[in-house]
């Protein structure tokens, strides 16, 4: 510790390393490039994930199968319980969720479960909902709204033709 940084205030700009000075400056001489070689060299750089001219791990790795992760749907998940902190008789969207301070997931849907009790009469706005949260929200005299959620995987609604 010294004055610099006793009066630095918290502060976090740390001064630039001088390389290329001298021996003694413990970075002097080859200026931290270690001896010939690539990355010696002016303009050297390498890309992500280059590991010295060994087969680099997302090549050595077996890639089968179907992964949907791209496409997938994130849904804010909160259980019935924590609902129970709204006031009787209130409108319970994700927004409201949100600003409340349940849940810190920022997605586009919301998915309520039935984990837990509740005791408030209370209309919910939600995109998907468990079937034992919307009989828990109905038993206690609140109705499910359901929402759409815009494009459903798959491409089509189904139709039940006998």
């Amino acid at each position: 510790m010294d004055l610099r940084t006793v009066c630095a205030k918290g502060t976090r700009n740390t001064r630039a390393r001088r390389i290329g000075r001298g021996i003694g400056s413990g970075s002097g001489k080859t200026s931290g490039r270690g001896h010939k070689g690539w990355g010696a060299r002016s303009g050297s750089s390498r890309r992500a994930g280059y590991e010295g001219g060994q087969m680099p791990i997302y090549r050595r790795v077996p890639k089968r199968g179907f992964t949907n992760a791209r496409f997938r749907t994130d849904y804010t998940i909160i259980n019935i319980d924590k609902l129970d902190c709204f006031e009787n008789g209130s409108t319970v969207d994700l927004a409201a969720i949100l600003n409340a301070g349940l849940a810190s997931m920022n997605t586009e849907f919301l998915k309520v479960l039935g984990n837990g009790e509740l005791t408030k009469k209370l209309t919910v706005r939600t995109h998907k909902c468990s079937r034992s949260a919307a009989e828990k929200i109905q038993a206690a005299g609140g109705e499910v709204i359901l929402l759409e959620t815009g494009s459903q995987p798959g491409g089509g609604t189904q139709t039940d033709e006998a």
